[in-house]
């Protein structure tokens, strides 16, 4: 299928195919949008099924940073990058000189785009990335940066999943509610350890056992079976896996009242955030929520400090609240709510740049 007919083509900038014979690699980059600034986001490390699902995860991922970047107010646009990896591989047996391709491949783009790890990537990716262009954030401390991003992803999430159940119930308090989670990667895990610590009770889920078994044993959670966590009857569902869980099938067997967390392009199609809204549901639009990882790496990028990193991620609750109303007071889902906000700062923008 051609780039342009792809359903999730929404007048990208660039997209680049990059191939090194050497090394393997077959990578994807795909800049959305430059008009607030150059466009960053992650390096995902990927066994897609075939070509055109990795085309169409670039486009989506890409599209959605341009969005998170406006939203928290960034002088950011939006790009990502694709590496397809063997099917069955093993995703921390890389071949080498993989990563040095790929920033070469960075490198050509001029600083249009800024790349910095993802699922599947690490610091110790970036460094490597390092060797060969400067367009590139989310390195280890010992290699000058800032290290994981997902501790300070997870605080932002947990702060705006606490603000969702304040415009729903009126209070912040989340004792005794009860959160289920699904994934518990390195931002779902911490997610974990926060709610616990504000009192929650956790329903877990991961297809890795043993973090199931690590989550049960320290933080008091429930495991889930993978399929059935959607369905639990819970307060707050935080899905903190891969994307489009929700769907024509998942919305109709929801149990919960908000639906809150770190996964990248939750709803399957747009349509779903309306879905949700007619069912009740208040969801918090993913990428507001989880913009604490792209706040990190631009304190990196720009060289901001702690305080910086902190107000910032304060903002995240309540640039959500604001959201949640605009929904109510238009009628509109919060997802279309958020996609008109981040639309009316690139046209501050276009306007900005044509008064320049």
């Amino acid at each position: 299928m051609s780039v342009f007919a792809q359903p999730d083509f929404a007048s990208h900038e660039q997209v680049v195919f990059a191939a090194d014979a050497a090394t393997g690699l077959k990578a994807i980059l795909a800049i959305h949008d430059t008009r607030r600034g150059p466009a960053l986001g992650g390096c995902r490390y990927w066994a897609y099924g075939d070509e055109d699902a990795a085309i169409r995860d670039a486009l989506r991922l890409s599209h959605g940073m341009t969005y998170k970047a406006a939203v928290a107010d960034l002088p950011l646009g939006g790009g990502k990058s694709v590496i397809l990896a063997p099917p069955g591989g093993d995703p921390g047996a890389k071949p080498d000189g993989l990563m040095a391709a790929m920033g070469r491949a960075v490198d050509r783009l001029g600083g249009r785009y800024i790349i910095a790890e993802d699922v599947g990537t690490s610091p110790a990716d970036m460094a490597e990335i390092a060797r060969e262009t400067g367009h590139v954030v989310g390195l280890a401390p010992e290699d000058g940066g800032r290290g994981d991003p997902s501790p300070v992803t997870a605080r932002g999430i947990f702060a705006g999943l606490r603000a969702a159940v304040a415009y729903r119930t009126g209070k912040d308090d989340l004792t005794g509610l009860t959160v289920a989670v699904q994934g518990l990667g390195h931002v779902g895990r911490a997610l974990c350890g926060l709610l616990h610590e504000a009192g929650a009770g956790l329903v877990v889920t991961d297809l890795r056992e043993a973090a199931v078994a690590e989550a049960v044993e320290s933080l008091g959670a429930r495991a889930a079976d993978p399929h059935a966590i959607l369905s639990e009857p819970v307060d707050v569902l935080a899905p903190c896996a891969l994307g489009a869980v929700i769907d024509d099938t998942s919305v109709a067997r929801l149990r919960a009242g908000i639906v809150a967390g770190a996964a990248n392009n939750q709803l399957a199609e747009a349509r779903h955030g309306l879905a949700l809204r007619e069912r009740g549901i208040l969801y918090a639009p993913d990428y507001v929520l989880n913009a604490g990882g792209l706040i990190h790496v631009a304190a990196d990028h720009f060289r901001h400090d702690a305080d910086w990193v902190a107000g910032r991620l304060d903002g995240i609750a309540a640039t959500l609240t604001e959201i949640f109303r605009r929904a109510d007071r238009d009628g509109v889902a919060t997802s279309a709510a958020a996609d008109r906000l981040a639309e009316d700062r690139l046209r501050e923008a276009d306007a900005a740049a044509l008064a320049a």
